[in-house]
């Protein structure tokens, strides 16, 4: 569809023809306000019936979205004063990772996100949002910054994974992912994480080491795509729909399983409708999670970090498997 969603088309639908009647009505001497009352009363029950009972492959869909916001568009309207800083002291520069210095309400913060460009120009300049390991690089070095100047740090997940070409891995790319994980793991400031769209492989965990891991609700988290998965399991990549939903990677499962601490709400029909409104739903959470992390002693905060990502995941031993070992 070219205005939105195949599971958004009968909205968008009963939208047009709402529109169309006014249209009629404000140009001819016929009055079908009552008609039109009756179709927005419809339109408002089927929005929620659409909306609120989302398919995963609905959520992978609108997490996708060409108009879905990206990091640049949530630093803009979140926080002041920013300042980008570039490169890794190493090889170069990573368009496809943003980073700087910001102000939050006053309190200076360090910015981190992956970056996918609007259109194919600065798609082509940005690598689809998946970085090399200079992007890996830049974002350490920026944290271990942060932490030099006991800055809190924010990170802006959004990518469908790292950049897997050639000289991606002639540069490192596993060593850089791999170190950004054990740095992270210890460093002594609040670091907050938020899933914003495609949340992909080591690409995404790479800055996903968090004292608190936030999901937009329409946003996937994934150790592959559901294309990736269905290759892989199916050898179909048509069979995508069905990997969505036994992979479990919407935000509702990943709350469920304990791998996110809370879902941020979306506006209805996916944040890209109003960036306005969904920065504002981001803007919430975080004043209450730094609030939260900022009273915490150093020493407690690695502590507490250690312990949430040992914690993610669960395993049991049946009476079949102790009876073999037995």
């Amino acid at each position: 569809m070219v205005n939105g969603l195949e599971f958004e088309k009968p909205v968008l639908d009963l939208k047009k023809k709402i529109a169309e009647l006014r249209e009629f009505t404000k140009d001819s001497d016929i009055d079908l306000t009552e008609e039109i009352d009756k179709l927005e009363a419809r339109l408002e029950k089927l929005e929620k019936d659409v909306y609120e009972n989302m398919l995963p492959w609905d959520r992978v869909q609108v997490a996708r979205h060409a108009e879905r916001p990206t990091t640049v568009d949530y630093i803009e309207r979140l926080f002041t004063d920013f300042m980008e800083l570039h490169g890794d002291r190493v090889f170069g520069d990573d368009t496809a990772i943003v980073g700087g210095i910001a102000k939050y309400k006053g309190l200076p913060v360090t910015v981190i996100g992956h970056q996918r460009g609007r259109d194919t120009k600065e798609n082509i300049r940005r690598n689809f949002g998946m970085p090399h390991p200079e992007g890996y690089r830049k974002a350490l070095r920026l944290m271990k910054q942060a932490e030099k100047f006991n800055r809190p740090i924010i990170c802006f997940i959004d990518t469908k994974g790292a950049y897997p070409g050639k000289a991606a891995e002639e540069r490192g790319q596993s060593e850089a992912i791999a170190r950004n994980l054990f740095e992270m793991a210890g460093l002594t400031v609040p670091i907050i994480c938020i899933v914003t769209g495609e949340g992909g492989s080591g690409g995404a965990l790479a800055l996903g080491v968090g004292d608190r891991i936030f999901m937009l609700e329409n946003s996937t988290y994934s150790v592959i795509t559901p294309e990736g998965a269905a290759s892989i399991l199916w050898k179909d990549a048509s069979l995508a729909k069905q990997a969505a939903e036994a992979m479990r990677i919407t935000a509702p499962d990943l709350l469920e399983l304990g791998v996110v601490d809370e879902i941020i709400p979306e506006v209805k029909g996916g944040a890209h409708k109003n960036i306005e409104e969904q920065a504002l739903h981001i803007d919430i959470v975080l004043t209450k999670t730094l609030k939260e992390l900022l009273t915490i002693p150093t020493d407690q905060l690695i502590v507490n970090r250690y312990q949430k990502f040992k914690n993610i995941g669960k395993y049991s031993e049946t009476k079949d498997y102790e009876n073999i070992h037995n």
